[in-house]
């Protein structure tokens, strides 16, 4: 990881705003929480990538706008874990952009459902939500991320 230094803190800080951001446009649509959920924010989720200041930013990101859209703490707490699990398996990835969009999508899949079913009482099953949320995250880190991947590869922005 680079030096923790005021550039990384300020690239950081811009990522969890701009997730904020994104986040509250796709709730004003209905498409941030729920058994069908599109967050437009998870595109962000290809940016550690070009950064390992992405990886908090994404993190702090997920916790204030799951604050500030009134989801419960647990969620949170582990819709917030999901988003980091993600953020660092993309990290990981970087050299594979091809493939690094995978890992938030596994990681949301596999625990969204879990907290809609046990913090929400959604009743749906957990393979249909497995199913809901994870078409909703390969549109926004599948196919959003790699258009802002591919947008971002030639510039030198980080």
């Amino acid at each position: 990881m680079k030096k923790f230094d005021v550039k990384t803190l300020t690239i950081g800080g811009a990522i969890a705003a701009l997730y904020v951001v994104l986040t509250l446009v796709a709730n004003a649509f209905g498409l941030a929480s729920g058994a069908i959920q599109v967050r437009l924010s998870e595109a962000l989720t290809i940016l550690p990538c070009f950064t390992a200041a992405a990886i908090p930013g994404l993190t702090v990101g997920c916790v204030l706008a799951n604050l500030i859209t009134g989801c419960a703490l647990w969620d949170v707490v582990f819709g917030s874990l999901a988003t980091l699990i993600g953020a660092a398996g993309t990290y990981l990835l970087r050299k594979k952009p091809l493939l690094a969009w995978i890992p938030p999508v596994l990681s949301n899949a596999i625990i969204v459902p879990i907290v809609l079913q046990k913090v929400y009482g959604v009743p749906d099953s957990f393979w249909y939500l497995m199913l809901t949320v994870g078409a909703g995250e390969v549109i926004a880190c599948g196919i959003l991320g790699l258009l802002l991947y591919k947008a971002l590869e030639k510039t030198k922005i980080f």
